[in-house]
């Protein structure tokens, strides 16, 4: 891993899981594969500490054990999926587009949880629906159940590997994990009956207390396990992120041809979402008359209007959907691996574009189309006068954008006798700039973990105001008694804190378009290593 990975996984597990598990987590980021004693010797941290770093480590699936031949259990940190962590407010948000309030406040639940049963995270979030909801509604357990059912249904969702039922030999250092790939989307069957609870004010819990201590008493230990006690539900990132490559491809679709021809990208996308694999370079081969029968409603198209669609998509030089055979109307798939390697691409543009000029990014698209040309072969046909034209390859070489290729006449490499061809490396340029958006995260979270700091003191003082006007006004203070607290704020701290606010909000939506790039290069990376 690069610094600027580990830098950025560092500043993750501390801002959210604190000092000691990002002390423990970095070490195994830095280091690899470590035994419990060596962790609790190189961290400088106690057993209990470093034993409860690792157990929050494994329950949000940043770190795995295993068992080395020669002994013992070693802990290895998940780097990758640490980095991830910076993605969780977009898999929030699209579950929140996809199945509503439901569907964002359970992926919510599971994420900030790591692995949860279905009925305790059902429970969770229909209490907190039911906090939120006016004139004295409740959210029924049924309702909140009904849409984990449609999350694992769409593998949003999916089981955590469990303790095989029937252990085999005498137990180990460690349990061995055992995943049922057939049950992974598999929903127990609950009978999950009530309706979400509010949480009781200070006077209801103080009145309520002694009696509910004496039930506790009385019944101690009587209460059932659930149901489904055993059986864990994590997020399926992988499947989030085949979610946003799909977007990302219908969007890039639009924007090059029509609304019409992104909805008939989106339908292919979608009939072949649960059985084309994350990694797969093509979609499962689709008729034309199963996607004239898949079309939304809305779309009121003829199947010979949908026919010259599919034929124009099949022509374009991009080369997002194929045709792959005849048979019933003709079959057609969707070219995932050329779909990223062109998103990616127009990302290295619009990036030489903002950092060099328009006439660079002509340069580079040209060497794009061209694949190898010499500096005054650049020179003709960018039409550029030669000595701009060869400070502006420069630049761009010595920023790594462009790479220079030596082909020899003779064995001795004289550089009269050489020819110098000017190429772009698009997965080597893809590394050095996600290399760059790593660092540029990092940047982002140590700026806005300072804005905080500096104004600490202003931030602690505005929600202890808060506080105060909240009780007041729970209690039917005055309005003149309201203004006087809200006047001990004086109107340059208020002026302050609406500045702090709009940094730190410009600094978070600038994380979060970074980390757009971050996986559109990220998942043309893993595209070109992956084998078709």
């Amino acid at each position: 891993m690069t610094q600027a990975e580990i830098k950025l996984c560092s500043l993750l597990l501390r801002e959210h899981f604190g000092e000691i598990v990002e002390r423990v987590g970095t070490l195994l980021v830095r280091a690899g594969a470590q035994p419990l004693r060596m962790l609790v010797g190189d961290t400088g941290l106690s057993l209990e500490q470093v034993k409860k770093a690792l157990c929050v480590l494994l329950q949000h699936n940043l770190a795995t054990f295993q068992l080395p031949k020669r002994g013992g259990v070693e802990y290895e940190a998940r780097a990758e999926r640490v980095l991830r962590v910076l993605r969780y407010p977009r898999y929030i948000y699209a579950a929140k587009t996809l199945y509503g309030d439901t569907g964002e406040l359970l992926v919510e639940e599971l994420l900030l949880n790591g692995k949860m049963t279905m009925s305790a995270a059902v429970r969770k979030v229909a209490d907190r629906l039911t906090e939120t909801m006016e004139d004295g509604r409740t959210m029924d357990y049924a309702d909140v159940s009904s849409t984990f059912v449609r999350l694992a249904d769409t593998h949003l969702v999916q089981r955590c590997p469990l303790l095989p039922e029937t252990p085999q030999g005498p137990p180990g250092p460690a349990p061995t994990l055992v995943l049922d790939e057939k049950e992974m989307y598999t929903v127990p069957r609950l009978n999950l009956s009530g309706r979400g609870k509010r949480r009781r004010s200070c006077e209801e819990e103080e009145e309520g207390e002694p009696r509910a201590k004496k039930q506790k008493a009385d019944g101690e230990g009587s209460e059932p396990p659930p149901e489904d006690d055993g059986i864990y539900w994590q997020v399926n990132l992988e499947r989030f992120h085949q979610h946003f490559r799909d977007q990302a491809i219908v969007s890039a679709v639009a924007n090059r041809m029509d609304q019409t021809s992104s909805e008939i990208v989106r339908t292919m996308l979608r009939m072949s979402e649960v059985t084309t694999a994350s990694g797969a370079p093509y979609t499962q081969p689709l008729s034309s008359n199963e996607i004239f029968r898949s079309l939304p409603a809305g779309y009121n198209i003829s199947k010979q209007v949908l026919d010259q669609y599919l034929t124009l998509l099949a022509d374009d030089p991009l080369e997002f959907v194929g045709k792959s055979g005849d048979s019933g109307g003709g079959m057609y798939t969707v070219n995932l691996h050329k779909a990223l390697a062109s998103l990616a691409t127009a990302t290295l543009e619009s990036i030489v574009e903002e950092r060099f000029g328009s006439r660079c990014a002509r340069i580079f698209r040209l060497l794009l189309r061209k694949k190898h040309l010499e500096q005054k072969q650049v020179e003709d046909f960018a039409m550029i006068p030669a000595k701009e034209a060869k400070e502006m390859l420069y630049r761009m070489l010595s920023e790594n954008f462009v790479a220079l290729q030596e082909i020899p006449k003779t064995p001795d490499h004289a550089p009269s006798r050489t020819f110098y061809l000017y190429t772009v490396n698009v997965p080597a340029s893809a590394r050095m700039l996600l290399h760059r958006c790593y660092k540029s995260v990092a940047n982002l979270m140590e700026r806005r973990q300072f804005e905080t700091k500096e104004n600490k003191r202003l931030l602690e003082k505005s929600q202890r105001v808060e506080a105060i006007l909240a009780s007041m006004q729970a209690t039917g203070a005055e309005a003149a008694q309201l203004q006087e607290i809200e006047e001990m704020i004086t109107a340059p701290e208020r002026q302050q804190l609406e500045n702090l606010k709009r940094n730190v909000n410009k600094l978070d939506a600038s994380e979060n378009q970074v980390d757009e790039t971050i996986f559109v290069l990220e998942s043309f990376i893993h595209s070109t290593i992956r084998k078709p």
